[in-house]
Protein backbone atom coordinates (compact mmCIF):
# COMPACT_ATOMS: atom_id res chain seq x y z
CA UNK A 1 0.00 0.00 0.00
CA UNK A 2 2.46 2.30 1.11
CA UNK A 3 4.45 1.38 -2.22
CA UNK A 4 1.82 2.22 -4.67
CA UNK A 5 1.41 6.24 -2.35
CA UNK A 6 5.09 6.75 -3.46
CA UNK A 7 5.12 5.58 -6.88
CA UNK A 8 1.72 7.34 -7.50
CA UNK A 9 3.74 10.68 -5.89
CA UNK A 10 7.17 9.65 -8.43
CA UNK A 11 4.74 9.77 -11.38
CA UNK A 12 2.97 12.51 -10.18
CA UNK A 13 6.64 14.57 -9.96
CA UNK A 14 7.42 13.34 -13.50
CA UNK A 15 4.80 14.03 -15.27
CA UNK A 16 4.55 17.97 -13.83
CA UNK A 17 8.74 18.49 -14.24
CA UNK A 18 7.46 17.21 -17.77
CA UNK A 19 4.62 19.72 -18.40
CA UNK A 20 6.60 22.27 -16.77
CA UNK A 21 9.27 22.11 -19.58
CA UNK A 22 6.75 21.21 -22.91
CA UNK A 23 7.73 23.69 -25.50
CA UNK A 24 4.64 23.41 -27.13
CA UNK A 25 3.09 25.14 -24.11
CA UNK A 26 5.74 27.30 -22.88
CA UNK A 27 5.12 28.80 -26.43
CA UNK A 28 1.38 29.29 -26.35
CA UNK A 29 1.94 31.63 -22.90
CA UNK A 30 3.27 34.47 -25.37
CA UNK A 31 0.72 34.38 -27.97
CA UNK A 32 -0.64 37.63 -26.50
CA UNK A 33 2.74 39.13 -26.41
CA UNK A 34 3.65 38.39 -29.44
CA UNK A 35 0.69 39.70 -31.12
CA UNK A 36 0.64 42.97 -29.25
CA UNK A 37 4.57 43.26 -29.97
CA UNK A 38 3.72 42.96 -33.61
CA UNK A 39 1.10 45.46 -33.46
CA UNK A 40 2.54 48.32 -31.79
CA UNK A 41 5.63 48.59 -34.03
CA UNK A 42 3.36 48.50 -36.80
CA UNK A 43 4.85 45.50 -38.53
CA UNK A 44 3.65 44.52 -41.55
CA UNK A 45 5.92 41.35 -41.42
CA UNK A 46 6.83 38.46 -38.94
CA UNK A 47 9.96 36.50 -40.16
CA UNK A 48 10.00 33.21 -37.87
CA UNK A 49 13.50 31.41 -36.86
CA UNK A 50 12.90 28.13 -34.84
CA UNK A 51 15.76 25.81 -34.64
CA UNK A 52 16.72 23.22 -32.55
CA UNK A 53 15.92 19.45 -31.13
CA UNK A 54 12.15 21.31 -30.01
CA UNK A 55 12.11 23.84 -33.37
CA UNK A 56 8.56 22.01 -34.76
CA UNK A 57 6.96 21.87 -31.38
CA UNK A 58 7.59 25.46 -30.62
CA UNK A 59 6.55 26.51 -33.97
CA UNK A 60 3.68 23.99 -34.27
CA UNK A 61 2.40 26.04 -31.03
CA UNK A 62 2.56 29.30 -33.01
CA UNK A 63 0.75 27.83 -36.25
CA UNK A 64 -1.94 26.29 -34.35
CA UNK A 65 -2.73 29.64 -32.83
CA UNK A 66 -4.00 32.94 -33.98
CA UNK A 67 -0.78 34.19 -34.75
CA UNK A 68 -0.54 31.67 -37.39
CA UNK A 69 -2.45 34.96 -39.37
CA UNK A 70 0.84 37.21 -39.30
CA UNK A 71 3.54 34.74 -40.00
CA UNK A 72 5.01 35.94 -43.41
CA UNK A 73 7.65 33.47 -43.53
CA UNK A 74 9.65 30.61 -41.01
CA UNK A 75 12.23 28.85 -41.30
CA UNK A 76 12.68 25.63 -39.03
CA UNK A 77 15.67 23.61 -38.29
CA UNK A 78 15.32 20.51 -36.10
CA UNK A 79 17.08 17.26 -35.88
CA UNK A 80 16.96 14.09 -38.01
CA UNK A 81 13.27 12.55 -37.04
CA UNK A 82 12.04 15.37 -34.91
CA UNK A 83 9.36 16.99 -37.59
CA UNK A 84 6.25 15.19 -37.61
CA UNK A 85 5.04 16.42 -41.29
CA UNK A 86 4.51 19.94 -42.28
CA UNK A 87 3.28 23.33 -40.69
CA UNK A 88 1.85 25.61 -43.05
CA UNK A 89 2.58 26.66 -46.64
CA UNK A 90 5.08 29.71 -45.51
CA UNK A 91 6.86 27.95 -43.08
CA UNK A 92 10.06 25.47 -44.90
CA UNK A 93 11.07 22.58 -42.08
CA UNK A 94 14.58 21.24 -42.37
CA UNK A 95 16.18 18.62 -40.62
CA UNK A 96 19.77 18.03 -39.78
CA UNK A 97 22.49 17.05 -38.24
CA UNK A 98 22.84 16.56 -34.51
CA UNK A 99 25.34 16.38 -32.71
CA UNK A 100 27.89 16.84 -35.65
CA UNK A 101 26.58 19.12 -37.86
CA UNK A 102 25.69 18.65 -41.71
CA UNK A 103 25.61 19.75 -45.02
CA UNK A 104 21.93 20.14 -44.66
CA UNK A 105 22.24 22.17 -41.56
CA UNK A 106 24.99 24.49 -43.56
CA UNK A 107 22.04 24.74 -46.33
CA UNK A 108 18.85 25.53 -44.04
CA UNK A 109 21.40 28.03 -42.12
CA UNK A 110 21.82 30.11 -45.56
CA UNK A 111 17.96 29.95 -46.14
CA UNK A 112 17.78 31.40 -42.63
CA UNK A 113 20.96 34.68 -43.58
CA UNK A 114 18.38 34.82 -46.71
CA UNK A 115 15.75 35.56 -45.00
CA UNK A 116 16.73 37.90 -42.53
CA UNK A 117 18.74 39.47 -45.08
CA UNK A 118 15.27 40.32 -46.49
CA UNK A 119 13.35 41.77 -43.43
CA UNK A 120 13.35 45.85 -43.06
CA UNK A 121 12.41 48.46 -40.28
CA UNK A 122 8.28 46.63 -40.57
CA UNK A 123 9.77 43.25 -39.94
CA UNK A 124 9.45 41.73 -36.68
CA UNK A 125 12.29 38.68 -36.56
CA UNK A 126 10.36 35.88 -33.87
CA UNK A 127 13.20 33.15 -33.69
CA UNK A 128 12.73 30.21 -31.22
CA UNK A 129 16.29 28.57 -30.05
CA UNK A 130 16.10 24.97 -27.77
CA UNK A 131 18.98 23.13 -27.45
CA UNK A 132 21.13 21.52 -30.04
CA UNK A 133 20.83 25.09 -31.52
CA UNK A 134 24.86 25.11 -32.20
CA UNK A 135 24.67 22.08 -34.38
CA UNK A 136 21.43 22.72 -36.31
CA UNK A 137 22.45 26.59 -37.51
CA UNK A 138 26.22 25.97 -38.67
CA UNK A 139 27.22 28.74 -40.22
CA UNK A 140 31.75 28.14 -40.07
CA UNK A 141 33.74 31.19 -39.84
CA UNK A 142 35.83 32.57 -42.49
CA UNK A 143 38.84 30.18 -42.89
CA UNK A 144 37.06 26.92 -41.34
CA UNK A 145 35.09 24.69 -43.92
CA UNK A 146 32.26 22.69 -42.61
CA UNK A 147 34.28 19.70 -42.94
CA UNK A 148 36.70 21.15 -40.51
CA UNK A 149 34.05 22.07 -37.99
CA UNK A 150 32.71 18.93 -38.05
CA UNK A 151 35.82 17.02 -37.44
CA UNK A 152 36.63 19.42 -34.33
CA UNK A 153 33.18 18.45 -33.21
CA UNK A 154 33.57 14.79 -33.66
CA UNK A 155 37.15 15.04 -32.24
CA UNK A 156 35.87 16.55 -29.01
CA UNK A 157 32.90 14.76 -28.83
CA UNK A 158 35.14 11.43 -28.57
CA UNK A 159 37.41 12.62 -25.98
CA UNK A 160 34.22 13.47 -23.79
CA UNK A 161 33.45 16.96 -23.75
CA UNK A 162 30.21 17.77 -22.40
CA UNK A 163 28.38 20.60 -24.45
CA UNK A 164 29.55 23.85 -22.67
CA UNK A 165 33.16 22.50 -23.44
CA UNK A 166 31.73 22.04 -27.04
CA UNK A 167 30.51 25.54 -27.38
CA UNK A 168 33.24 27.55 -26.16
CA UNK A 169 35.02 26.09 -28.44
CA UNK A 170 32.37 25.95 -31.91
CA UNK A 171 31.83 29.52 -30.75
CA UNK A 172 35.00 30.32 -32.08
CA UNK A 173 34.99 28.82 -35.47
CA UNK A 174 31.25 29.97 -35.84
CA UNK A 175 30.46 33.25 -38.13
Amino acid sequence: MENDWFRETAISIFNAALQAVDPYRLVQAYYDLIASAYSKTNCNKLHLVSFGKAAFTMTKALADSRIRDIITQGIVITKYGHAQGTISNNIQIFEAGHPVPDEKGFFATQQVINLLKNGDHQTLVLCLISGGGSSLLVAPCSGITLGEKQQVTELLLRAGANIHELNAVRKHISA
